[in-house]
């Protein structure tokens, strides 16, 4: 391809610039697209299998999407929205089961179910009150709740082993859960992607800068880190796909729909175990309540986990403090992130959650018999020769501007692009890679609005994912319909 005549650059090899790309070459075939990678392969920061939860986040145990308010009602809209948007990812991974472009489903997904767990009275009484909001929506219809221990032993043997039997416990459970693999769905998304014309893949490639032509197109400067070389690559549009390592870009592009934002860094990591017998009495991801003060992404479970080396039992994620963006970045990132725009947001929202500093401080300072402690809350019989300590990914939590506070960190994703829509970028974490398939459908309708427009594209979409454009929330009818069909197709619960 000419170097100089390219409709898309994308920008990292990971879970939303594979997905972005299949989204694109699937609605137009002779894009012209280039996918560069500063590493050595795909999906090896935050998408590898290692560095994340494997979680299809679809808010069935994960309680911080259900809050309790101060009236006592449990607020589940967040729960429905994360919901429909994962169910958008099942659709567009299903269609592409069919069509040959990804490989049998149980080479990235499983059937594992979610299960939410808690112990003592008032934590009790929450999670009955969750369940009997949530099973009264389609969504979440299939959900069962029990607090009686021989039910939950059942469900759950390893949790219940030689635990009070007068403390009171509770559980929910969805058996359709699943576990991803979604470094294995990017490498699939990558070699379909080579296949086709033009596309490119790049690897050992570094992007150093990024500047706006005359003729609105990007010159997007790289180094490739084997020869050495600088070449540039001039695009109609870029989309930073990078994890931490999108903020950084998105500065140097500088458009002014990036000030104000900043970038804070948080740290992961597991305790993993790989017995056998251990591994085999676990088949669930088991969610509880988060600590008071620590950010999502540690909200605490113990997962079963089908990986590229076999399967495992994950504890965590504990997490931790850092400066780092990247799991291979620099201890630097976050002062070279720091800018006259986004310093007083920094300084405002640092100062807000400085609490949150001390805790992820704490915990990075933890022990293996604290760590292990924490993991007998889940598993009580857990022996702490049986379980290793494991770094996991590194996530960049945003920071923006308030006009109320000054300043405020965020929880989540969100898509930043360019006005004349040359350029997008995905800043955030959880729910991360669940949410792809959404979250590329917001970069497509900001930045190809025209051609989302057209009755072509529109078709597409509607046969890629049918619910596109519709409410799952609000049609039970076409739930069911898009449900049954990704089940059967990705072989989950009992399908």
């Amino acid at each position: 391809m000419d170097k100089k005549d390219i409709d898309v650059v994308l920008i990292g090899a990971g879970a939303m610039s594979t997905c972005l790309g299949m989204l694109l070459k699937q609605l137009d075939p002779t894009l012209k697209i280039i996918m560069v990678e500063r590493l050595d392969g795909v999906g090896k920061e935050s998408t590898a299998s290692h560095n994340n939860a494997g979680t299809g986040h679809a808010a069935y145990c994960e309680l911080n999407y259900t809050p309790l308010q101060e009236d006592g009602s449990i607020d589940i809209s967040k729960a429905l929205s994360i919901n429909e948007a994962f169910e958008l990812s099942l659709q567009f991974w299903s269609y592409c089961v069919e069509n040959g472009s990804l490989p049998d489903p149980s080479r990235f997904i499983n059937s594992v179910p979610h299960q939410s767990f808690v112990w003592g009275e008032d934590n009790v009484e929450y999670l009955r009150k969750r369940y009997e909001v949530m099973r009264e929506h389609p969504m979440f219809a299939e959900m069962e709740f029990s607090d009686d221990p021989a039910v939950i032993s059942e469900w759950l043997p390893l949790v219940m082993e030689n635990r009070d039997p007068n403390e009171k416990v509770a559980a929910t459970k969805i058996a359709h859960g699943s576990d991803v693999n979604f470094g294995r769905i990017a490498r699939a998304f990558a070699r379909h992607l080579r296949e086709q014309d033009d596309f490119d893949l790049r690897l050992n490639v570094n992007v150093t800068d990024l500047e706006k032509q005359d003729d609105g197109r990007w010159k997007v400067k790289i180094e490739d880190l084997n020869l050495e070389q600088r070449e540039p690559i001039y695009t109609k549009f870029v989309f930073l796909g990078l994890g931490g390592g999108a903020l950084p870009l998105l500065q140097k592009s500088d458009i002014p729909e990036a000030d104000g934002y900043g970038g804070f860094p948080v740290s992961g990591q597991w305790l993993i175990c790989r017995r056998p017998d251990i591994v085999a009495k676990h088949n669930a991801k088991v969610y509880g309540k988060a600590a008071v003060g620590s950010p999502p992404m540690s909200v605490p479970h113990l997962d079963k986990r089908v990986l590229e080396d076999g399967n495992a039992l994950l504890f965590g994620p504990f997490a931790g403090f850092t400066t780092k963006f990247l799991v291979h970045g620099s201890k630097f990132d976050l002062i070279k992130s720091t800018t006259f725009d986004n310093i007083l947001p920094l300084t405002i929202a640092g100062f807000r959650n400085f609490d949150l500093t001390k805790y992820l401080v704490k915990e990075s300072r933890k022990t293996h018999a604290e760590r292990m402690e924490s993991l007998r809350h889940y598993f009580p019989d857990a022996k702490a020769d049986d379980w290793v300590f494991a770094e996991a990914g590194q996530r960049v939590q945003i920071i923006k501007k308030d006009k109320d506070k000054g300043g405020k960190l965020e929880f989540g994703t969100e898509v930043v692009s360019s006005a004349d829509g040359s350029i997008s970028a995905l800043l955030g974490a959880s729910p991360g890679a669940s949410v792809t398939v959404k979250a590329m459908l917001e970069v497509l309708e900001s930045c190809f609005s025209e051609r989302m427009a057209s009755d072509e594209w529109q078709a597409k979409l509607q046969e890629m994912i049918p619910s596109y454009k519709k409410s799952l929330i609000d049609d039970p009818e076409l739930l069911k319909s898009v449900r049954s069909r990704t089940l059967k197709t990705l072989k989950l619960g009992d399908s």
